[in-house]
């Protein structure tokens, strides 16, 4: 980087501060903890036994250095090569209509605030609303460092039981919400798209944005016929900036595709594509008659749903990951 022509070119330059930015985070924290250890061996060699004060301040300090060991110790769950990638996440409603719309902006918003927590940016993709309320659909970027290697541990089905605010007979509902989670990718080699096997329309977006969002024809439909993925955009302005975005989600999502046909190990993890509704839930969200989240993998449970609904999602994700390498 110290390189006089190392910003001559723009766009490699930023890929390698954005680079740096995630080999920092890595490194940082273990440098951080070194030091941490210098520093309780020197105040180990300082410390009275018979002082009660230093003995109590020495036993802190011993409890943050474990603290950051142990985090250290989970970075090296990120074992695949894309953990480090932002993310791509794609929420649907499924099976309960109104209900399930409803549901899945829920979860929308309860991931929305999971990456605030994070320091992770989410950029909107695309958004479909539902007939009533809620959405049908939201695809979102996460941009940060091990934005996919977390996320992952999210994909899957998500039930909700509660007293539907939508019954005027107030009668507990069930509804359910699927999350996908692939990693962006760059160019690829395994991912070669043909402008010939692709249909592009354009649309009206829909929803907020200002007159111009909704009076022309911006937003854009990718259709890859060889396999079918269809892929849309509507949250930039121009037709040339969504089709843009949509050629990134779509590179990620054939290359998803590639992976899961050649690689078993990842087929294992992931296991079959489940329909979204009763049975193939990974986590459980029960409001009535009692409060509880439970996840059904791991069996990690709290009684505390307003928190997971605030974004507190750490424990599930973590116990997941830790689960998942070690059936590795």
């Amino acid at each position: 980087m110290t390189a006089p022509d190392f910003w001559d070119r723009q766009s490699e330059a930023q890929k390698t501060v954005e680079r740096l930015k995630v080999l920092k985070k890595v490194v940082d924290p273990w440098h951080h903890a070194n030091r941490s250890c210098q520093d309780l061996a020197e105040l180990l060699d300082m410390v009275d036994e018979n002082q009660a004060e230093s003995l109590k301040e020495l036993a802190e300090e011993v409890k943050k250095v474990a603290q950051e060991v142990e985090n250290l110790e989970f970075q090296r769950l990120f074992t695949d090569p894309f953990d480090p990638n932002n993310a791509i996440v794609s929420i649907n409603a499924g099976a309960g209509g109104t209900e399930a719309c409803d549901w899945a902006q829920m979860l929308f918003r309860m991931y929305t605030r999971y990456c605030e927590q994070h320091d992770y940016k989410v950029e909107m993709i695309d958004m479909m609303q539902g007939e009533e309320a809620g959405i049908k659909s939201a695809t979102f970027f996460v941009e940060g460092p091990q934005a996919y290697g977390y996320l992952k541990a999210e994909a899957g089905v998500h039930r909700l039981v509660r007293i539907s605010p939508f019954d005027a007979n107030k009668r507990r509902h069930t509804s359910f919400a699927s999350v996908d989670v692939i990693a962006e990718v760059d160019d690829v080699p395994e991912v070669v798209i043909n402008e010939a096997d692709l249909r592009i329309d354009a649309y009206r977006a829909g929803g907020a944005g200002g007159q111009h969002v909704n009076k022309t024809s911006s937003a854009i439909r990718l259709t890859h016929i060889p396999t079918g993925i269809v892929v849309q955009c509507q949250n930039e302005r121009s037709q040339g900036q969504n089709k843009a975005v949509a050629m990134k989600v779509l590179r990620a999502r054939l290359y998803e595709r590639y992976r899961q046909e050649q690689e078993s190990e990842l087929a294992k993890k992931y296991g079959p594509k489940k329909k979204i509704e009763w049975g193939s839930q990974i986590r459980s969200y029960v409001f009535h008659p009692y409060t509880m989240v439970k996840d059904h993998r791991t069996d990690v449970e709290t009684s505390n749903g307003q928190a997971v609904m605030d974004g507190d999602l750490d424990e599930f994700i973590q116990v997941y990951l830790k689960q998942n390498v070690s059936k590795v």
